[in-house]
């Protein structure tokens, strides 16, 4: 049964299937376009399709919402007002995208410790219930954190990993949903691939045709609040300062850039080989952890002075989408 509303259930559906037939759909999307289906049916309860009226209402900043969440609202309305265009279905004026603003806060700094009570608290995971979704957190938590933690995904990635785009074999991934819907493939280190073979085994007793790399069930994955719920119980249950998961992303792309330092003229070769694997579009992505690592900077200014200058000339910020 259609979740929308009967005057655009067809349009926005076909839009639905060309997006997931393209890999460039998922669970964030279709809320988003639930609420702007919902805000039409509110505001326009007797206006039939999509208007003008509607797009322009529902794509102006709202008051107090920051320019980056007015961006991630609309974005795919505009990429469906572009869509219904191209197939004269419309003739509507998409609005122009905001531009999105570079985040000043700055991730947590973990500590060995801290990481040491993460994952001891992953690792004793109790539950009171016997069911096959609570076993399986059991085994999905620990492993799936371990891999952010050593690989340097994304969490999206991660939950919405296809079982048959890991290969246990070779010790690669395939990303196929990632951000941008840019694919990139990530190497396993030996110790976190013989983990996931070892967890391929026992999570194949409960899912043995499972979709996804961590089940929520044999055709489902975890969505991102269940994700960040279970990430803040386990950090919470041992340490006193304040991370999100984001921050093992973060913690990943520092800890390999603090093992650069006397690598000489080597670093450009690293620092492309750590965008490709962190699936960043553009390198001045991977740039900004350079301003998070104290000191760094100076030191490859000393030995490469020229490529250094040519290639931080400016600083991003990655948004977090988790």
């Amino acid at each position: 049964m259609s979740t929308f509303s009967v005057s655009r259930q067809d349009m926005l559906e076909a839009f639905i299937r060309f997006r997931k037939a393209s890999g460039s759909w998922n669970e964030d999307y279709e809320s988003r376009f639930r609420r702007f289906d919902r805000y039409c049916s509110q505001r326009y309860p007797a206006v039939c399709g999509i208007t003008q009226e509607m797009v322009d209402g529902w794509c102006r900043r709202f008051p107090n919402e920051t320019n980056n969440s007015h961006r991630t609202r609309i974005y795919i309305i505009i990429d469906l007002i572009r869509y219904l265009n191209a197939r004269e279905q419309t003739t509507l004026v998409p609005p122009p995208s905001p531009r999105q603003e570079h985040c000043t806060g700055l991730p947590h700094p973990i500590s060995e410790k801290e990481l040491v009570n993460f994952f001891r608290a992953c690792d004793h995971l109790e539950s009171r219930e016997k069911s096959i979704r609570a076993r399986s957190k059991a085994m999905v938590f620990p492993v799936f954190f371990r891999l952010l933690y050593s690989s340097g995904m994304r969490a999206k990635e991660a939950r919405m990993l296809l079982a048959a785009d890991v290969d246990l074999h070779n010790g690669i991934i395939n990303i196929r949903h990632s951000k941008g819907n840019g694919q990139h493939y990530v190497a396993l280190h030996d110790t976190m691939l013989s983990l996931m073979r070892r967890y391929d085994d026992a999570v194949r007793t409960l899912y043995p045709e499972r979709k996804y790399f961590f089940p929520a069930g044999n055709d489902s994955y975890f969505n991102k609040k269940i994700i960040s719920k279970y990430f803040r119980r386990f950090w919470d249950a041992q340490n006193s300062s304040h991370a999100v998961v984001y921050d093992l992303r973060h913690h990943y792309a520092i800890e390999n850039i603090n093992a650069w330092t006397g690598t000489g003229t080597e670093f450009y070769d690293r620092l492309t080989y750590l965008s490709k694997s962190m699936g960043h579009a553009m390198l001045e992505s991977t740039k900004y952890y350079y301003s998070l690592v104290p000191g760094l900077s100076a030191i490859l200014r000393e030995q490469t002075e020229a490529g250094f200058n040519e290639i931080l000339s400016e600083v991003w910020y990655e948004k977090s989408e988790e």
